[in-house]
C-alpha cells in the first residue's frame, strides 16, 4: 500500500499507462431508494470513485463490492455500506479519454463521518491492481448555523498534506 490521498487526488496506476482513479464528492446524502432498515439510527453518505483512461488503449474495469473498504472515525470502523443503492462499474470497458463512475452510499454515526478513509482496489481486465488509500472527511456540518466551519476538513487535508509532503522530503534526501 502507498502513502494515503487526499479525497480528490487523482493516482495514476504505473502498470496500466494512462489508467488513474480517484475519491471525490464525499458528503452528506440520502440514498435513492430509501434508507435500509439496518442503518436506523446513521447518517448517511455518498462517495463517488472515477476511473480515467488518458492512455491509448481501452481498459476492462470491474470495481465492484468487495472491492471498495470504507473506515470511520479516529479508531478506522467499518461504515455500513448499503449495496442496494450503490452504483458499481461492473466489467465496463472505459475507452482512451473517457471515465466511468461508481457511486458508493454508506452511513455511520454522525461523530465519526468528520474521519473517513476509502480504500480501493480495481481489476483491470484480467489484473488485480494494488489497493489505495484516500483520507477525508464528510463535512456534514458545512452551511448550518452550528457548524464549526470548514475548519476541521482543512486540518486533517492539511495533516494528509503535510505527511505525504514529509514522506517525499524524506525520500529524496
Amino acid at each position: 500500500m502507498y502513502e494515503p490521498n487526499v479525497v480528490g487526488d487523482w493516482q495514476e496506476y504505473d502498470e496500466h499507462a494512462g489508467l488513474r482513479v480517484r475519491v471525490h464528492r464525499l458528503e452528506r446524502a440520502d440514498p435513492p431508494r430509501g434508507r435500509d432498515d439496518a442503518a436506523e439510527g446513521l447518517t448517511y453518505f455518498r462517495v463517488r470513485v472515477t476511473v480515467e483512461n488518458r492512455g491509448e488503449r481501452r481498459f476492462g474495469i470491474h470495481l465492484e463490492d468487495g472491492q471498495i473498504d470504507v473506515r470511520i472515525g479516529p479508531d478506522g470502523e467499518s461504515a455500513f455500506l448499503d449495496w442496494r443503492n450503490s452504483q458499481f462499474i461492473e466489467g465496463y470497458d472505459v475507452y482512451p479519454l473517457r471515465r466511468a463512475t461508481a457511486v458508493l452510499y454508506a452511513a455511520g454515526p454522525e461523530a465519526a463521518l468528520d474521519r473517513v478513509d476509502v480504500q480501493v482496489q480495481l481489476r483491470v481486465d484480467d489484473d488485480w491492481t494494488d489497493r489505495r488509500l484516500w483520507a477525508g472527511g464528510t463535512g456534514l456540518s458545512e452551511g448550518s448555523s452550528c457548524a464549526p466551519s470548514t475548519a476541521g476538513r482543512e486540518s486533517l487535508a492539511h495533516q494528509v498534506s503535510n505527511f505525504l509532503r514529509g514522506q517525499a522530503e524524506e525520500g529524496t534526501a
